[in-house]
């Protein structure tokens, strides 16, 4: 369980500062994320994530709520995919959101992702065409990169050109404001997709339409690694080393705080400054003590 130090410590970062039901909120967020990745209990982790959720529909201050909302959302989704409980992912997100457009974007692309992992792209079809559809989501900044996951990871393995070609000259396209560029990188790749008989090798090219890198190969991936890096030097320091805490509570606060997004290559950028900071605090503070430091 989380220390009241740690959690105090860093209710300073919110504005105006949490109160003490939103710490505990806190503390269940850290220990369901501790669950997860320390210890690997994932049926611990899932049924915190619940309990926080059920706490949570007492919340009146909507915008912390919404976040410590997301945060569970976003760890129980985990949880599940790793119990290999994947396809009940999408039924209990909306059994927190109601709606498929009240969604949260990041949400949303998890989702996709994950989908598109086990192959079963077909199940976000609905959902995610309805949440493209509703006017209140168009006004938010990652529509394009939802835009973008609908197209590359559900219509094109799905081979429904005729709806991808639809989003990409229709109004999903104009309210995504993708340049001239993009909408005719995308057209050559739907026309492209008609004439192939695998979906791998459209992938790669159809990647390049989000700028700057690719997705392909998941941001998930990189950072799930990170943590499996992350747990195995912890467990191999003698004893029991509250440091983890620490780590903790930066992975929470960059998740919530930065609001990283697993479908933008920019979000990178701030995994690796988070990797090179465990790292260096590995290096100097507990390196030098682990039994397997060879003299």
């Amino acid at each position: 369980m989380s220390s009241p130090a740690m959690s105090e410590d860093f209710t300073a970062v919110f504005n105006p500062p949490m109160s003490t039901t939103q710490i505990k909120q806190f503390d269940i967020l850290e220990e369901a994320t501790e669950q997860l990745i320390l210890f690997q209990d994932f049926h611990a982790s899932f049924r915190l994530c619940e309990r926080g959720l059920d706490i949570l529909t007492h919340e009146e201050k909507e915008d912390v709520r919404g976040e410590l909302k997301a945060g569970f959302c976003i760890v129980g989704i985990q949880a599940l995919a790793e119990l290999n409980q994947w396809p009940g992912v999408l039924d209990w997100v909306l059994q927190s959101y109601e709606h498929q457009e009240n969604i949260p974007a990041k949400i949303m692309l998890m989702c996709i992702l994950l989908y598109s992992k086990v192959g079963e792209p077909k199940v976000m079809q609905e959902a995610t065409r309805a949440w493209l559809d509703s006017p209140s989501n168009r006004r938010l900044d990652r529509y394009r990169p939802v835009a973008e996951l609908y197209l590359l990871h559900i219509l094109l393995p799905l081979r429904l050109t005729d709806y991808a070609r639809e989003i990409v000259t229709g109004e999903v396209g104009s309210a995504a404001a993708f340049t001239e560029a993009q909408r005719r990188l995308a057209l050559t790749i739907i026309d492209d997709e008609s004439g192939k008989t695998g979906q791998d090798d459209n992938g790669d090219d159809a990647l390049v339409i989000t700028k700057g890198g690719s997705t392909k190969g998941s941001l998930l991936q990189k950072v799930e690694a990170l943590l499996k890096l992350s747990h195995r030097r912890l467990m191999s320091a003698s004893g029991s080393f509250p440091f983890h805490k620490l780590i903790l509570a930066a992975i929470i606060v960059y998740i919530l705080l930065l609001r990283l997004d697993p479908a933008l290559p920019s979000s990178f950028m701030w995994i690796s400054r988070l990797h090179q900071l465990l790292r260096q605090m590995w290096n100097v503070a507990v390196a030098p003590y682990s039994p397997t430091r060879k003299e």
